[in-house]
């Protein structure tokens, strides 16, 4: 069974809230109910028109809007409708009806973008395809990932990198973006719009035989002071600059003794020519001069 966990979002309409879920909900769609009849495909529409308060549902990839009438102030409800959404999701309510799916393709456009790696392409789509990065090194760390399977099958694919809107792939010298490019894109083109599973539900995803850390690095509560600073740095100064570029760079560990940080590069940034670079001038420059003597070098463990 699936365990759903719902954040609550402001949105800059204050009669709408989006309560934002932790797995996809829909698959690359969008829908707007006004009522319950509306609703009819979407059992999960329907239960929460019974809110008296409720105005309009929107379903989206990985979360429910709701728009109220002005009865009742958000923070009154906020907090309970938010639990109610799980308790109903969790209890295996159906969001929509799958024969409402089975036969629309999905209009998708996606666009090759080189990056500062050159045995790496980022293809990037206008769809939401993962909830959080995540790394193949091979075909057997993707046998929870049918795109990034599907990928390995091409003879000159060496490794496959999945973030929220694009995929990153990385090549054997064997072949030349100039003559590959346009088939990759066109196949990753296709397979989303036919809908197919980017990822499996609820599975754990493996990485040269690690389990592989998500976008929030180790779990934050559990580190020290200095290292919870680190995190907030690289998340908000540095994880938007290396993801334009294909790829992410995480937290692994800080040592207090020797002021030593240690990072995890993926996609792009892996085994990237200019990434030690990049980690000496970019990011060690930065950490030294936001955290006073707190940071002497900064390592990446792989790549």
């Amino acid at each position: 069974m699936k365990n759903y966990h719902i954040e609550v979002k402001a949105t800059t309409n204050k009669s709408i809230v989006k309560f934002e879920a932790d797995q996809f909900l829909v698959n690359h769609e969008s829908y707007e109910f006004k009522n319950i009849d509306e609703a009819s495909k979407s059992p999960l529409a329907q239960k929460l028109f019974h809110l008296p308060f409720v105005k309009t549902v929107y379903l989206a990839q990985n979360f429910v809007a709701i728009e109220k009438y002005d009865i009742v102030a958000w923070e009154d409800v906020q907090e309970e409708l938010k639990n109610q959404l799980e308790d109903l999701l969790n209890n295996g309510t159906v969001i929509i009806k799958e024969d409402s799916q089975q036969t629309k393709k999905i209009p998708v456009t996606v666009y090759a973008e080189s990056t500062p790696n050159p045995k790496v392409m980022k293809f990037v789509a206008n769809k939401k395809l993962v909830l959080q990065s995540i790394e193949f090194k091979n075909i057997d760390d993707a046998s929870h990932s049918p795109l990034a399977k599907a990928l390995f099958h091409f003879p000159f694919v060496k490794e496959v990198f999945l973030d929220e809107n694009y995929v990153s792939v990385s090549k054997y010298d064997v072949a030349d973006w100039n003559d590959i490019t346009l088939e990759l894109r066109e196949f990753i083109r296709s397979y989303i719009e036919d809908g197919k599973q980017i990822l499996e539900e609820g599975a754990t995803q493996k990485s040269s035989g690690e389990d592989i850390v998500n976008s929030s690095s180790p779990s934050i509560e559990n580190l020290d002071d200095t290292s919870k600073e680190i995190v907030a740095i690289l998340d908000e100064y540095i994880k938007p600059a290396v993801a334009s570029d294909g790829g992410n760079i995480m937290f692994d560990s800080y040592d207090e003794e020797t002021k030593t940080v240690k990072v995890i590069l993926q996609g792009a940034c892996s085994g990237c020519p200019s990434s030690t670079f990049t980690l000496k001038n970019g990011i060690e420059n930065m950490l030294k001069e936001m955290l006073h003597n707190k940071v002497n070098t900064v390592e990446a463990i792989n790549g």
